[in-house]
């Protein structure tokens, strides 16, 4: 499978990443020997980025990868996230290293590669939305000092939130690497905001982090799931799935995938799926793609796709004009 560089880390990752979220929910509420089968399918494919966080599952998904990859003697790069709720403001250190440690208990490791803010980024601080600016000041420092005790390589952020504030952090330069929101229903971050389109215009942040030697990490690759066409999910899977900076609810983000299926009828690619999949490593500006499971067949299919290589660069034109 193709490697590419992570920005300036020095770390080359697998185009097509492990995401070990609740979208997908094999790790979050699959059974263990599913969850070792199919990490094991994975490495074996050449997938070698693995991607978590505290939040999903309430700490399971950290256990469970934490376990398998243990169990696997696994030689991979992972990624887990932390976030900050209203009552964490007071003391931004303090529940960064709390929870961290935490993290690294669950997975049974003493450190990680990568730890990344998992908060949305604004320019007013409330709630679950964080202000950008405590994020640069604050965050930062924190995360330098975990760096610096070896407890992660490298820092990074989850790129959801206002445009703006988002745009603002990766030209701050302070983090190593930025999680992208970009998919065949939304390529902002790579490129115009199509015509008439809903959702978030990103203003080309993949180009913007390419330009500020961050590595960058698409996630909603598949838009949650709505760019497989259908409405259905499987029963691991995450069962309502909020749209992120695409259409007002997922039944739009289908409705709109549908309209892709002529690229498939013509012969483009053999699913939506694969469709969605291609579409998102036909960027250069992409290091690597997560994309959740919630089988085995799931993973199969990511992986005969990437294989496969970018899309002709006339159906990326036919997606994003």
């Amino acid at each position: 499978m193709q490697k590419r560089k992570l920005g300036r880390t020095g770390l080359e990752v697998s185009v097509l990443g492990y995401g070990a979220g609740a979208v997908g929910g094999l790790f979050t509420k699959g059974a263990a020997q599913d969850q070792e089968r199919a990490v094991a399918r994975a490495i074996e494919a050449g997938i070698n980025y693995f991607d978590t966080a505290a939040k999903y599952g309430d700490g399971e998904s950290e256990k469970n990868l934490g376990r398998v990859l243990k169990a696997l003697k696994a030689d991979v790069v992972i990624g887990t996230k932390f976030r900050l709720t209203a009552a964490d403001r007071a003391d931004v250190g303090g529940l960064i290293v709390r929870s961290t440690e935490e993290s690294l208990k669950r997975m049974g490791r003493d450190h990680v590669d990568l730890l990344q803010l998992h908060n949305p980024l604004t320019a007013k601080d409330g709630g679950d939305n964080l202000d950008v600016d405590i994020a640069l000041n604050e965050v930062v420092p924190a995360l330098e000092k975990l760096r610096q005790q070896g407890k992660t390589r490298f820092i990074g952020f989850s790129g959801v939130g206002e445009p703006a504030a988002l745009l603002k952090a990766v030209d701050s330069k302070l983090f190593d690497t930025v999680q992208v929101v970009y998919n065949a229903l939304n390529p902002s971050a790579g490129g115009p905001m199509p015509k008439g389109a809903p959702g978030l215009d990103y203003g080309r942040l993949l180009d913007r982090a390419q330009a500020a030697g961050m590595g960058t990490i698409v996630i909603r690759a598949l838009a949650g799931g709505a760019l497989a066409g259908t409405m259905e999910r499987h029963p691991l899977a995450q069962q309502q799935v909020p749209p992120i900076g695409s259409a007002p609810d997922f039944a739009g983000d289908v409705a709109r995938a549908s309209a892709l299926e002529p690229l498939v009828k013509d012969g483009v690619a053999n699913s939506l799926t694969e469709l969605g999949e291609r579409f998102v490593i036909s960027h250069p500006g992409v290091s690597t793609m997560l994309v959740g499971y919630s089988t085995l067949q799931h993973l199969e299919e990511a992986i005969a796709a990437v294989n496969k290589g970018p899309l002709p660069v006339a159906a990326v034109q036919r997606i994003t004009g």
